[in-house]
């Protein structure tokens, strides 16, 4: 039986929009927690969680997510980028299913686990995606729109938690978590219409699918364009060099690529040890230690969702005109200057051994003007890390792999991703009880860590093509501190392209490639 086909929509910004929907996915399953863990009805059922226990209910979709992303590479490498997203949308469904028919400790572990393996496969596979399927002038922008999905799904969900919060009984948090089935139902209609990733259709042997899916990506089907033939060289150039590399897991270590895979891995372990998530997942544990209840406690906490989300919006503007090295450098810095002033503001507050009403997971106190600083610089550090962290560790990690492996190497940046982001789900509820404030001066030292790591070990990859970055990596690479954004070799063969007299037919072209596009016959996709 043949299987339907649909028509695909090449315009890239809609490939986004579709693909990046398994980022809201993750933004959901945020929110979904921040939102309702301070109901009274959330509290009351599961038993008024806290420490260990809580820890545990936050970091299962992280622990979901480390098997998600592990999955992922092969996966992906098998079946395609695009079809391992259609794959991870199954783990959600069930998982989500779960979760809103909870019935207690055990089912809530259950449904967020395996909604975690969603988000490990499509966190790890839709920034490979785009990193294939766009311009090195785009790329940046495309991935933030990864970055502003997760965004849009935090602060939608979290809003519509707290409406769901006024719902007495359980009824308030299962509707909120069934209600997560939306954004996966829209993204499992638009992802048959997206074509498959011209590298992966390349490195699977499918040279015609890939040059005319590249075409209609970038030159409205013109598989004659001169940035057509550049790049279609480039890849093709690479990847025969990259199949002499040697097989497994050797191929992450060889040569330079322990760089890459250091860099990749490491830069998604520093966003999650800047400690950025402890204001998204905990903010309102924060701003009940800044004495703020109720009602203006929860819209408060949703103002900082607004504030990732508008100042995300403006890096996606900028974000392929400035040097990747500097935004997360001076970024880490600014998120650790945050960290001790609010460290440093609460080391001062009242403790409250019993829990800010009964909820033990918060026992410091602030009043004031000490509260002011402690709301102000939270918003500080959410508007540094919108604008820096957030977006260009996601771009950053995609750009970093070889086409040979992109979709395993992303796979195990996710998993540094999810990895430490487990670790802290475990670490951070306990720690409000233990360690309190000096939890932030913690976080504000690893904030400097990561800068340091950044200066002398990640190369510039801002306006260079995926196929560049292989030589800044390489042991006859640059330093990294002397690299700087744009100086791509590309631009001088489109150059060299344009001066070529290529023969066009009624029937087909003929690429440098070697490879004839039967251009009234063929498809891109099937």
């Amino acid at each position: 039986m043949k299987l339907p086909t649909f028509p695909k929509i090449y315009n890239v910004y809609f490939v986004a929009l579709i693909a990046t929907v398994g980022g809201m996915l993750f933004g959901f399953d945020i929110s979904s927690m921040s939102a309702i863990i301070g109901t009274d009805q959330y509290i009351e059922y599961f038993d008024n969680p806290h420490g260990a226990r809580q820890g545990a209910i936050n970091s299962a979709l992280a622990a979901g997510s480390v098997v998600g992303s592990l999955m992922a590479g092969p996966i992906s490498d098998k079946i395609g980028r695009r079809d391992s997203i259609m794959f991870a949308s199954i783990w959600w469904l069930v998982g989500t299913a779960i979760q809103a028919g909870v019935s207690g400790f055990g089912t809530l572990m259950a449904g967020r686990v395996l909604n975690g393996v969603c988000v490990g496969i499509t966190s790890s596979q839709v920034p490979v995606y785009l990193a294939e399927i766009s311009q090195k002038e785009k790329r940046g922008s495309l991935i933030v729109i990864q970055q502003l999905a997760i965004e849009w799904g935090i602060l939608i969900m979290f809003f519509v938690g707290y409406g769901c919060s006024f719902i007495p009984g359980p009824s308030s948090f299962r509707l909120a978590w069934g209600l997560q089935f939306v954004p996966c139902v829209i993204m499992i209609i638009g992802l048959p219409f997206l074509p498959r990733s011209p590298r992966w259709l390349a490195k699977v042997n499918r040279p015609e699918e890939a040059i005319l899916t590249l075409a209609r990506i970038q030159a409205n089907g013109n598989v004659d364009d001169p940035l057509v033939v550049a790049e279609w060289e480039e890849i093709t150039m690479v990847l025969a060099a990259e199949r002499e590399a040697l097989p497994g897991w050797r191929k992450f270590v060889y040569n330079g690529m322990w760089r890459r895979t250091m860099a990749g891995f490491t830069v998604q372990a520093w966003q999650q040890l800047s400690g950025a998530n402890v204001m998204t997942y905990y903010v309102v544990y924060i701003f009940q230690m800044a004495s703020l209840t109720g009602n203006i406690l929860l819209i408060s906490s949703g103002v900082q969702y607004a504030l990732f989300i508008i100042f995300t919006s403006i890096m996606f503007f900028y974000i392929d005109k400035l040097s990747r090295r500097n935004l997360l450098m001076y970024g880490a810095l600014g998120m650790a200057v945050c960290h001790f002033v609010v460290g440093g503001v609460l080391s001062s507050g009242e403790i409250v051994p019993e829990g800010i009403n009964g909820n033990l997971n918060v026992q410091v106190r602030v009043e004031g003007s000490k509260a002011h600083s402690v709301i102000a610089f939270s918003y500080l550090l959410i508007i540094v890390y919108a604008l820096t962290l957030a977006p260009v560790a996601w771009v950053y990690a995609a750009e970093v792999w070889s086409l040979e492996t992109r979709a395993s190497g992303m796979s195990i940046a996710a998993v540094g991703n999810w990895l430490f982001n487990f670790a802290l789900g475990l670490f951070v509820p306990p720690g409000f009880a233990n360690i309190r404030w000096k939890m932030f001066i913690t976080f504000g030292v690893m904030c400097v860590g990561a800068a340091v790591q950044v200066f002398f070990t990640y190369p510039e990859t801002c306006g260079k093509t995926l196929e560049e970055v292989e030589e800044l990596f390489s042991d006859n690479g640059p330093k990294p501190w002397h690299t700087k954004p744009g100086q791509s070799r590309l631009d001088e063969r489109i150059e060299e392209a344009r001066e070529k007299n290529k023969h066009v037919s009624d029937v087909g072209v003929k690429t440098d490639a070697g490879v004839t596009v039967q251009q009234s016959e063929k498809t891109a996709d099937v």
